[in-house]
This record gives C-alpha cells, sequence and structure tokens, in this order.
C-alpha cells in the first residue's frame, strides 16, 4: 500500500499542506475547530503514519533514545532493557538497545553509532573489560546529548547516575548469614573488575566486622558476572570449611550450585546461600534462593526521569548533575538454614 503523504490530506481538506503538518504534529495553528478535527478524520482514514525524520527536522527532536548494556542475555540487564523501553515507548520515545559484551572498546564504538544515529540523550551501563577504552571517561565526557549512567557508574564522573546501594546489598547478605549462626561465609565476587562487585565486597566485609568475625581472604573467590566463570571460581569451595556462600550476582549463584551440586552438595543442607538480583527467581534450582532485591522498574523509572528532566530543560547543560542511589532489599526464601 503506498504511504500517505501530508500533500493528499492537505488536497481533501482543502487546506495548506502546512497547516496540516501543523495539526497532525500538535503545534500551534490557527484553525477552526472543525477543520481541525477533519484533518484528523482524513489522516485517521487514509491510515497515515508521521515520517519521523521528516518530523525532526521540524521539531528538532527525534524522539529516540540510546541504550547500551554490557550483556542482553544477562536476566538483570534484559529485565532493566524491557523496563526501560516499555516506559519510554510511553513517554513518545523510541529506545533503541545495544549490547557491548562487557568491553570498554564496544562502549566507546556504540557511543559514537547512537549519537551518529541521532538520539537524544543515552543510558550507559558500562562494561568491566577496560582493555582499549582508556579513554572512555573522557569519550563519554565530551557526549554531545545528555546521558545516564545506570548501575555501573565511574565513581568520580560528574554526570547523572543512578544506582543501587551495592555496598549496602553486599552488607545485608552477609549479615542475614551470619544471623543465622553462619561464620565461615565464603564469598564470590567481581572485585578485581568490577565498582559494584568492589562495593559488595565492602558490604561482606563490614557485616563480618560487625559481628567480630576476621576476614579471610582464602574465602574470598573472584569471578567474571557470567555463570561458566563462576563454575570455575566455585571449585575451590568444597575445599574450605565454609557453611555458607555469598554469590555476589544471581549469574554467579547459579554456576555456585551447578558446581555444588555435581559434587552431591545441596542446598541449604551443606551450604546455605544468598544470591544478588533476585532474578533467578523462576529457575530450575531447588530449593528458591534467597537474595538482594533490586527493583529493575524502579531504576528504570528514575533512569527516565533524570534524562527527561534535561532533555525537557532550557540549557541541558546547565542543569546539575545528580546521583540518585537507591535502596535494595532482602527476599527471604528457602536457601538459608540455622546453623
Amino acid at each position: 500500500m503506498p504511504k500517505v503523504t501530508l500533500k493528499e490530506i492537505a488536497r481533501e481538506a482543502g487546506l495548506s499542506v502546512s497547516t496540516v503538518s501543523l495539526v497532525l504534529n500538535n503545534r500551534p495553528c490557527r484553525i477552526t475547530e472543525e477543520n481541525r478535527r477533519r484533518i484528523k478524520a482524513i489522516a485517521a482514514a487514509k491510515h497515515y503514519v508521521p515520517n519521523q525524520i521528516a518530523r525532526s527536522l521540524v521539531t528538532q527532536r527525534s524522539n529516540t533514545l540510546g541504550l547500551i548494556v554490557p550483556n542482553i542475555e544477562s536476566r538483570f540487564f534484559s529485565r532493566l532493557a524491557k523496563n526501560l523501553e516499555q516506559r519510554c515507548r510511553e513517554r513518545g520515545f523510541a529506545l533503541f538497545i545495544t549490547t557491548s559484551d562487557d568491553l570498554a572498546v564496544n562502549d566507546i564504538e556504540l557511543l559514537s553509532t547512537l549519537v551518529n544515529r541521532g538520539v537524544e540523550g543515552l543510558f550507559i551501563v558500562l562494561g568491566n573489560q577496560t582493555e582499549g577504552g582508556e579513554d572512555l571517561p573522557e569519550r563519554i565526557a565530551a557526549l554531545p546529548v545528555p546521558y545516564v549512567m545506570i548501575d555501573r557508574v565511574l565513581d568520580d564522573a560528574a554526570c547523572d547516575k543512578v544506582l543501587f546501594d551495592n555496598e549496602l546489598g553486599g552488607y545485608m547478605a552477609t549479615r542475614h548469614l551470619l544471623e543465622h549462626g553462619h561464620r565461615r561465609i565464603a564469598c564470590i565476587v567481581n572485585a578485581s573488575r568490577s565498582n559494584t562487585g568492589r562495593h559488595r565486597l565492602e558490604g561482606y566485609r563490614r557485616a563480618l566486622d560487625e559481628f567480630d568475625v576476621p576476614f579471610d581472604e582464602s574465602l574470598v573467590f573472584d569471578s567474571d558476572y557470567y555463570i561458566p566463570d563462576a563454575y570455575e571460581a566455585a571449585a575451590g569451595i568444597t575445599a574450605t570449611d565454609a557453611t555458607a556462600v555469598f554469590a555476589s550476582s544471581d549469574n554467579i549463584a547459579l554456576g555456585l550450585l551447578k558446581r555444588l551440586y555435581e559434587e552431591g552438595c545441596r542446598v541449604p543442607r551443606d551450604y546455605s546461600v544468598v544470591s544478588y538480583d533476585n532474578s533467578a527467581a523462576d529457575s530450575l534450582f531447588e530449593p528458591a534462593l534467597t537474595a538482594i532485591d533490586q527493583d529493575v522498574a524502579v531504576l528504570a523509572e528514575e533512569a527516565l526521569a533524570l534524562i527527561v528532566r534535561r532533555l525537557d530543560a532550557a540549557a541541558p547543560e546547565d542543569v546539575e548533575a545528580e546521583t540518585r542511589l537507591l535502596e535494595p532489599r532482602l527476599v527471604e526464601r528457602d536457601s538459608v538454614q540455622q546453623r
């Protein structure tokens, strides 16, 4: 079916093309209410679809935003993308969703790609692998459009940020295990490459200190946020005298459980486990995991609010940078046993 043009609608309505354009773009126009209704009725009858590119030239707004996530296969990031896309659509924005494969060099490439595609703003979740991306902070700071860092942020970057309090989450997870009598608590965490992991480890250490339990480095195992990496990292757990494990992401927890079950161990009979993200509640593993919950819907809503605040400002660059630190919560299920 040929695309209906403004010229055709104007001819049938007996009005100018510019008048029809103003009405269909909901812009001020000196026209009778009867003619306004007639234009919209003709457009609806002909199934008129606006040309967003042409509209952008008139309004100087593309109504498109971009999102970069490290791994779209991650339960947490896929839920974030879904929630953010829904909220953007409700506000009249289209969202381009891209994935960096956790690589800083891809972050740099995607920033340029999305800006060149004409996005009005960016949501950025940084990758953990920094090789080749040493100038990423400078590239981000020089972006010509508003942007918000989500979840994984550069601590010293002067920009809008929204994230959950990772230190508090690590503290809450470890404290829960301590309150159930565990004193030898292993921790699998991405602390060598990830700010979120480092903060969660700080929370783990704070809880131990609060309960006068000495920190034991031999109980800390490093892992990326991927199930195979966690599976390998968990190999040393059964060689320790740990009775509980804080797994600092759901993917890490799933890798841990796979390893434990292969070695004939059961949760919580042999090991109590607290996970992080609360995105694996529907997994096939039993029992259901006690976890630190990060409400992705709230995270998406706050990120969108921050970027819209800048887009609606007369001078977006003059809006003061804001960090919104959200509070996680502990969801108790069946993976922790009193010792």
